[in-house]
């Protein structure tokens, strides 16, 4: 049951909007129903602040509204292509240039977090130098001399995120109640997995072993890198890492330097994202231009870790299938994964999905960025969902959402980019590597071994009341299932 503030801050939200003449601009009229277009003149009646373009009178909104809010700017702020640049320029300032709190503030903050001085590790700190929606960073000296980055967590934080979480699961239950065909989009689940991964960004030293874990995943590939974390200087509201090489995204500089490889720097990008989810199951999932630093001549730098998405084995195995399918435009076998999914329900057609799925992928496939009308595409998508009634799925929402940022990003960086040519190499690593013949026979022994380790304990007799044969028959029992388990994994060593 929700609180009364809760209400409250939901009715507020809404306010806000309205003052900002942002819930429904002037500038989409042409767009509106006449009955929407009626309600849209009655709420700009109250409009009290209607200067500026949309984008810009969004962020000034949204700003006002929290960190959660802000984090739906930042993700709004990377499709340029969906949403127009303008709009996404005027969104982009919520990225890392909010208004800092006092850096005294931000010392005295280190110092409680870290049980000392900040002079016994630091020795110097600069004003702040960038500020998001949770924190803000700065730049600082260790005393061997190493620069390094000092991430501060905002006073209060944890109170505003947890009555904006609030807001969210309220807005959630009421899209749930009173919009049966937003239904399908799982509003409740999906504030959630949102609330939950918002939380476990209020815990630095979380963000800590989260970076220091993918800075490892990532050496592998070397399509991105990320500093080293400093762990003396790192606490539940204090993180300090190596200062990141290069120019942010963020800054339009970033891609006029000497030497930059745009279209190999995208490619990067793109590749880094999926080797990570494919290859490891884990993947940086807050890669907006603010979180990327840019090198010559292709090189990329992450920062910011709080958000970590995780894939199990078969949401990666899916992930791989889909993709490949799409690459090679086998579509029914991109409609015959999404059914052993469970993403479409099984009283659908095969086949009628396949052809749904050919009219979206082939007017899109081996074009550039620029040549792709992504919002068209995105509309399409969502039309086929709703027609075969796809649920939002829950455990995917940080890799649909990361997917979706990535690309945008990637189109910034190289108008010409092209995702399927970037993706192709990666996806075929890991097809030839877990569905091929040998891995294949490497899960069946897995598996064989399960199921035996599992029958085993179900005979396991109890000492207390097995008769003397009985064990020695079931001494017999173990031999032998040890001995098939021996077996398969011989064989599957052979094959290796």
């Amino acid at each position: 049951m929700a609180s009364l503030g809760a209400y409250f801050r939901l009715i507020g939200a809404g306010w806000t909007l309205v003052r900002n003449d942002a819930l429904l601009p002037r500038e989409l009229d042409g767009f509106y129903s006449p009955a929407v277009r009626a309600l849209a003149n009655t709420l700009r009646v109250f409009a009290g602040r209607r200067d500026g373009r949309p984008g810009e009178r969004l962020a000034r909104a949204l700003q006002g509204l929290g960190p959660v809010a802000i984090k739906l700017g930042q993700f709004l702020s990377t499709r340029a292509d969906i949403f127009g640049r303008t709009f996404a320029e005027d969104m982009g300032h919520l990225k890392d240039r909010l208004p800092p709190f006092p850096a005294s503030q931000a010392r005295a903050a280190i110092a409680e977090g870290l049980g000392r001085p900040v002079e016994a590790l630091f020795a110097a700190m600069s004003e702040p130098v960038a500020a998001a929606s949770l924190a803000q960073a700065h730049d600082a000296t260790l005393l061997d001399g190493r620069r390094v980055a000092v991430k501060v967590l905002r006073p209060g934080i944890e109170r505003r995120v947890a009555a904006d979480s609030a807001v969210l699961a309220l807005a959630a239950r009421l899209m749930a109640r009173w919009a049966p065909p937003l239904r399908r989009l799982e509003p409740i689940r999906f504030a959630d997995t949102v609330i939950r991964a918002t939380e476990l960004e209020l815990d630095l030293r979380l963000e800590a072993a989260g970076a220091d874990e993918l800075a490892e995943i990532m050496a592998k590939d070397g399509y991105m890198a990320a500093p080293r974390v400093v762990w003396p200087g790192v606490g539940k509201r204090v993180l300090t890492m190596e200062w990141a090489e290069g120019v942010p995204l963020s800054d339009d500089a970033a891609l006029e330097q000497p030497g930059l490889d745009r279209p190999a720097l995208a490619d990067n990008l793109t590749r880094a994202f999926l080797a990570q989810a494919l290859d490891h199951g884990v993947f940086h999932a807050d890669l907006h231009e603010g979180n990327l630093f840019a090198a010559a001549p292709a090189r990329l730098f992450a920062v910011d870790f709080g958000i970590i998405g995780r894939l199990g084995p078969a949401e990666r195995r899916y992930l791989a299938e889909i993709l490949w399918g799409f690459l090679n435009r086998d579509y029914r076998r991109v409609a015959q994964v999404h059914f052993d999914a469970g993403y479409v329900p099984a009283h659908h057609s095969v086949e009628a999905f396949a052809q749904a799925l050919r009219a979206v992928g082939e007017p899109v496939f081996g074009r550039t960025a620029d040549a792709v009308a992504m919002s068209r595409v995105l509309t399409q998508l969502f039309e086929i969902t709703a027609l075969y009634d796809m649920h939002l799925r829950p455990e995917l929402v940080l890799l649909q959402k990361t997917m979706v940022t990535v690309e945008g990003v990637a189109r910034r960086i190289d108008p010409d980019h092209n995702i399927w040519a970037a993706a192709e190499p990666v996806v075929r690593r890991w097809i030839a590597r877990e569905l091929s013949p040998v891995s294949r026979v490497r899960e069946l022994a897995g598996q064989a071994e399960s199921a035996i380790r599992n029958l085993a304990r179900l005979t396991q007799p109890q000492p207390a009341v097995t008769p003397e044969p009985e064990k020695a028959r079931f001494g017999i029992v173990q031999f032998l299932l040890g001995a098939l388990v021996g077996a398969a994994a011989f064989m599957a060593g052979r094959l290796l």
